[in-house]
């Protein structure tokens, strides 16, 4: 509400020409202040805001409230890209707070501006490149605008260049260019004008580049060059050298090759060097019969270029003297046999023997030097035959030559003509050497001879099969010594076996095959031969079998069982009982009879107890059973029987002794009156509970739910098991106000008997409530008749152990409920002893008896704890 006139000029409008540098005047206009502002404005005028927004435009003071507009140049104003027009808003306060705001409209106006350049041309000197050969063609195009769209025009200097520039502004060639003839570079001068005579000028240098248009030739003129063969690799044979047209002025770029098949040479592409580069050799094909060898070299200017020359040149091989003779095979090996005659030809060298070079002067040559170990046996016919031939007999098994058999001998085979050494080859030699190996092959003169003329060896007949008993040994007097292979061919045989002797082909040693026996056969006879594989000898081997006491006693019979009455007399033979012994290789007098095992409280004895082949049973002491002193019914009795009765203490020590045995079971049969002495016994019953909480409610429940889905898909056959569970272990009884879950498990340990099925004894079932009859022995069970008394249980026989001793035991059921346990536990049988002939009491008086005797060892065992943990 404060706002008042304060510019005095605005609102206007001015004008500004394009392209005006910063400073540039645009418009003036003053500012009238209060009187009451005596200092003047507090904020000089300001453009706040222009439209279109720039920064081209500022205000400056020029004294008294005076101000003008002026250019900034950024950006320089520009008709044909830039706003033609401009609204500067001008604020102004002075120092009372009085303030103003104003428009200012600026206009720009277009002026006329020369061409531009554009492109390349714009911002530097443009290089053409122009290849020589190329036909008159446009080159470049040239880009130039007016800022005004005005037509332009186009022009060069200087006129006499093979060039012109069309109204469009491309430049033309008028001439097909020679890089060699003609200036490799023009600088033009182009001029663009508008209408009104402005114009800008830029400069164009344009270059000729010159092509690969000429074709190289060779400067050399030499054809034909000769070298000797074996060159080193790497020596020059040839310097080539070439020129370019194209190049005359510089540093030539030629590449040289060699285009005809070739393995021997080879041309350094850029120095046109032709070098060995293969081992020449005359000798060999092709150039033992083509010496000469024909290279074609071509040159061109670049290695894909068309341009290029080509020169043929000849190489003639010369041959040389680098081969010495040679001998294929170098190595002989030959057989004489000894005894042979002086004179005898070996071996023609010549035959072997060759020199590969190519000229006659070069391959000539001699047998020489004929040396080596027994050289003086033998000699060369000639010098230039080369036949080897024997000079005297060679006996191997003269002393002279023992052990000699075969003589090394070396002969040099010599090149006539010299050899070129000459400072080029010297690694060429002129002889080869031979070596001749002659083995005298040996004639079997001499037959084997044995070291004895009959051998004898003493084998004890416990010596193990596969153990050696001797050795026989032959020699021979034929040099080298002759492999000797030893064999049997007679004897050595039994009725059970073909062979029981076998001899080391290659040592001699003899080995048996098959056990020794005294007994039967105690000496073997033997013909054992010697063969070189050409003359045998044979010798006799006699092998004496050594008696050893390896047979044990055998007595009949070997094993026997009997019965015997308990009131047998001391001193009787029992049940006429004797054995009768043997031995093949003992006295019978050696013979030992004693009892090694069964024989309790020592109730048996032989007699006689040694020094004869037979021995009788002999009751030793009488039996007791009433006492307690004998359990035992049925005696089983291992008896031994030794053969060492004739040894000394000193004697059985080192002596081998054998021992037969017999086996005797003895039943002692007590007599009808016998009181059976018997022994107590009991059964541990152990009692498991399983208990968990009464939280665990689900337990039962998934029990019970499985169970009832199991036996669902199993039907009958679960009712089976159940019924057989039952029978096999009585449930637990079970409070009606307990909380917990009782499993009983039964245990009982018990022989198997073979019972009437008796029930005596009662319980109630805790499921049904029913009472049910049970068997103390078998756990056979019924349900109850009604007024029904209890059966009485009959005494039974039992079945008899290893020992002769019988027990029994019987379990009574072991759930009970809380209040019957102590009335209703287990009672156990006591053992007894089953006598032959004894009959169960047909009053049943013996029975009862046996129960309560049953009766009183179950309170017993109730007046003592049982053990914790145990079953």
């Amino acid at each position: 509400g404060r706002r008042t006139q304060l510019f005095k000029g605005l609102p206007a409008t001015s004008t500004v020409e394009e392209n005006a540098a910063a400073g540039v005047s645009v418009y003036t206009f003053n500012v009238t202040v209060s009187p009451l502002s005596s200092e003047g404005v507090a904020i000089l005028p300001t453009i706040v805001n222009s439209n279109p927004l720039t920064e081209a435009f500022d205000i400056e003071s020029k004294g008294n409230l005076e101000y003008r507009v002026v250019t900034t140049g950024n950006p320089v104003l520009d008709y044909e890209t830039m706003p033609k027009s401009f609204d500067l808003q001008i604020f102004v306060e002075d120092t009372t707070g009085r303030t103003d705001l104003n428009t200012l409209t600026v206009q720009v106006l277009d002026q006329n501006e020369p061409p531009v350049f554009r492109g390349n041309m714009a911002i530097q000197t443009v290089a053409i490149y122009v290849l020589e050969g190329t036909p008159p063609e446009c080159i470049y195009q040239i880009d130039a605008a007016d800022p005004e769209n005005a037509d332009l025009k186009y022009s060069l200097l200087p006129a006499s260049v093979p060039f012109t520039v069309l109204e469009s502004g491309a430049i033309f060639s008028t001439k097909e260019f020679d890089y060699e003839s003609d200036p490799h570079c023009y600088f033009l001068n182009i001029t663009v004008t508008d209408p009104d005579g402005l114009s800008s000028t830029k400069t164009v240098n344009i270059n000729i580049i010159n092509t690969n248009d000429e074709r190289p030739y060779f400067t050399t003129k030499q054809r034909i060059y000769r070298i000797p063969e074996e060159q080193s690799l790497g020596t020059i044979v040839a310097n080539m050298t070439a020129k370019d047209p194209d190049e005359e002025d510089s540093l030539s770029r030629l590449f040289y090759s060699i285009q005809s098949p070739n393995r021997y040479f080879f041309i350094n592409p850029s120095t046109g060097v032709l070098q060995v580069t293969g081992r020449i050799d005359r000798d060999a094909l092709p150039l033992r019969l083509h010496p000469n060898i024909s290279l074609t070299v071509r040159v061109e200017d670049s290695p894909s270029s068309v341009h290029a020359s080509e020169m043929e040149i000849i190489i003639i091989i010369d041959d040389i003297n680098d081969n010495p003779p040679e001998c294929n095979p170098s190595t002989f090996r030959k057989e004489a046999n000894e005894n042979m005659v002086a004179g005898t030809f070996l071996l023609d060298l010549r035959s072997y023997c060759k020199d590969i070079d190519v000229d006659p002067s070069n391959n000539r040559f001699n047998f020489t030097g004929l040396s080596g170990f027994g050289s003086n046996k033998f000699a060369l016919e000639s010098t230039v035959s080369g036949r080897l031939m024997m000079t005297e007999s060679i006996d191997l098994e003269n002393p002279a030559n023992l052990g000699v058999e075969v003589y090394s001998l070396t002969v040099r085979v010599q090149d006539i003509a010299y050899p070129n050494y000459s400072g080029k080859y010297p690694f060429y030699t002129s002889f080869d050497i031979i070596y001749i190996y002659i083995r005298i092959k040996p004639v079997n003169e001499f037959f084997p001879v044995f070291s004895n003329l009959s051998y004898e060896f003493n084998v004890s007949e416990i010596t193990k099969v596969g153990s050696s008993i001797g050795r026989v040994s032959a020699t021979d007097k034929d040099w080298p010594p002759s492999v000797i292979t030893y064999s049997i061919v007679a004897g050595g045989g039994t009725s059970d076996y073909t062979n029981i002797f076998w001899i080391s082909p290659t040592k001699g040693d003899m080995k048996i095959l098959a056990r020794l026996d005294y007994e039967s056969t105690q000496k073997h006879i033997l013909t054992v031969q010697a063969s070189d594989q050409e003359k045998t000898t044979t010798a006799s081997v006699t092998v004496n079998v050594l008696e050893v006491n390896d047979e044990e006693p055998v007595c009949s019979p070997k094993s026997y069982s009997f019965q015997i009455p308990v009131s047998l007399a001391v001193g009787t033979n029992i049940n006429g009982f004797r054995i009768e012994c043997q031995d093949r290789d003992s006295d019978p007098r050696s013979f030992r009879y004693f009892i090694n095992e069964g024989n309790v409280n020592n109730h048996f004895t032989f007699s006689p107890s040694a020094g004869s082949n037979t021995s009788r049973l002999i009751l030793a002491s009488r039996f007791d059973y009433e006492s307690g002193l004998d359990t035992n019914w049925i005696y089983r009795l291992c008896i031994c029987i030794t053969d060492d009765n004739l040894l000394s203490a000193r004697a059985k020590t080192a002596h081998l002794i054998k021992t037969g045995t017999v086996t005797l079971s003895i039943r002692v049969i007590p007599d009808p009156t016998t009181v059976i002495t018997t022994t107590p016994g009991f059964t541990l019953v152990t009692r498991r509970e399983n208990l968990y909480s009464e939280s665990a409610w689900y337990v039962p429940f998934v029990i019970t739910f499985g169970s009832l889905l199991l036996l669902g898909v199993l039907g009958y056959l679960g009712f089976l098991l159940t019924t057989w569970v039952r029978t096999r272990c009585p449930p637990a009884g079970k409070a009606d106000d307990a909380p917990l879950i009782r499993f009983t498990f039964c245990l009982s340990s018990q022989t198997m008997t073979k019972l009437n099925t008796v029930f005596d004894g009662e319980a109630r079932d805790p499921v049904t409530g029913k009472m049910y009859e049970f068997n103390t022995q078998s756990g056979a069970r019924r349900w109850k008749k009604s007024n029904e008394p209890l059966q009485p249980m009959p005494v039974t026989s039992s079945a008899t152990d290893d020992s002769g001793q019988g027990t029994e035991r019987a379990e009574a059921p072991s759930k009970k409920e809380p209040s019957e346990k102590k009335k209703e536990l287990t009672t156990e049988t006591k053992p007894a002893a089953k006598a032959s002939g004894w009959q169960s009491d047909p009053s049943g008086q013996n029975g009862l008896r046996l129960q309560k005797q049953k009766e009183e060892s179950a309170d017993r065992e109730l007046s003592s704890p049982a053990p914790q943990g145990r079953y």
